[in-house]
């Protein structure tokens, strides 16, 4: 009696749970293309890391290549280059700075942008903010050359025609890591917006019409509304950008650099191509890219942990 019992139940819910799946099918189908993506370019690549601990040839392949002496042979030839402290010091501003500039501006156009009455000039501004994250980075030194170059640029131009003495801005050492992170900024910030409009969206309207009623300005709500209602997501974008602290922007910085601006610009992903790719010694690349995914998980962790003390975590 009581297995007939165990059987039933079973059954039940066995079918509560393919209705639930049937009822979901088309979340579910949903998912389906981002968890191949993932599968596929982020999960399966996992396999080839071991070559980190390889001297890994072409020839051999991964598995008959030879295992590296000591272990961590190529992570100690990356630490004792004498670029790690350069790459390791240029990876971590123009990262630091990028994110400096860009969550908060993203987060103050958010907020404007959400301030804007009228519908159609909202939906315009929007428009033109988010059409420089689709321009790609060689497009933009090609506008960059356009505005910044020191022989024809539109800004030395305008300085000569005033009487004033012309900037190298590309190939100075002083300028690049401005150059590189108001560029940064502004392919990046309307798109960025789009997360913190969407949390704003979603704060209660009651919350403003009570506080309007109590007299409460524009700075007002925003300061003791928005900004808190908004909180969550600002935590958790910073979190997970914690995890990108070392990809500085492999793409933005291999176009616009080059070698008279090594000494402010390179960082650890145009060593790594240069020294590791271009030389065919992947086996360096891996161990590079290990050690800054074994970096970006400890940030990852560490500013979760931060975050639970206020009851914030994303986990």
């Amino acid at each position: 009696m009581l297995a007939r019992s165990t059987e039933r139940r079973d059954f039940l819910l066995q079918k509560k749970l393919l209705a639930a799946f049937f009822q979901h099918r088309i979340h579910y189908a949903m998912l389906l293309p981002g968890m191949l993506y993932f599968l596929v370019y982020k999960y399966l690549p996992m396999y080839g890391a071991v070559i980190a601990f390889k001297d890994f040839s072409i020839n051999d392949g991964i598995l008959g290549s030879s295992w590296a002496n000591p272990w961590y042979k190529h992570f100690k030839y990356f630490y004792d280059s004498p670029y790690f402290a350069q790459v390791m010091t240029n990876t971590l501003l123009i990262s630091i700075y990028k994110l400096f500039w860009l969550m908060p501006t993203s987060i103050l156009l958010a907020i404007l942008l959400s301030e804007i009455r009228w519908k159609p000039f909202r939906n315009i501004v929007q428009s033109i903010l988010y059409m420089p994250h689709f321009i790609s980075w060689v497009i933009i030194l090609g506008i960059s050359l356009a505005l910044f170059s020191e022989a024809d640029g539109l800004i030395n131009t305008m300085l000569k025609d005033w009487g004033l003495h012309s900037f190298p801005f590309l190939t100075s050492n002083e300028w690049i890591r401005s150059l590189l992170v108001g560029s940064d900024l502004w392919q990046n910030m309307g798109w960025g917006a789009i997360v913190y409009l969407a949390a704003i969206a979603g704060i209660d309207p009651t919350l403003y019409e009570a506080a309007r009623v109590d007299g409460a300005g524009r700075l007002r709500m925003i300061w003791h509304i928005t900004l808190p209602g908004i909180r969550n997501v600002i935590v958790l974008m910073l979190i997970l950008r914690m995890g990108t602290i070392l990809d500085a922007g492999f793409e933005q910085i291999y176009v616009m650099y080059n070698i008279q601006v090594y000494e402010k610009a390179d960082i650890i992903d145009t060593w790594v191509f240069r020294t590791g790719l271009e030389q065919f010694n992947f086996s360096l690349g891996a161990a590079v890219g290990l050690y800054k995914s074994i970096i970006a998980l400890t940030l990852v962790v560490t500013a979760n942990a931060i975050a639970k003390r206020w009851g914030e975590s994303i986990w």
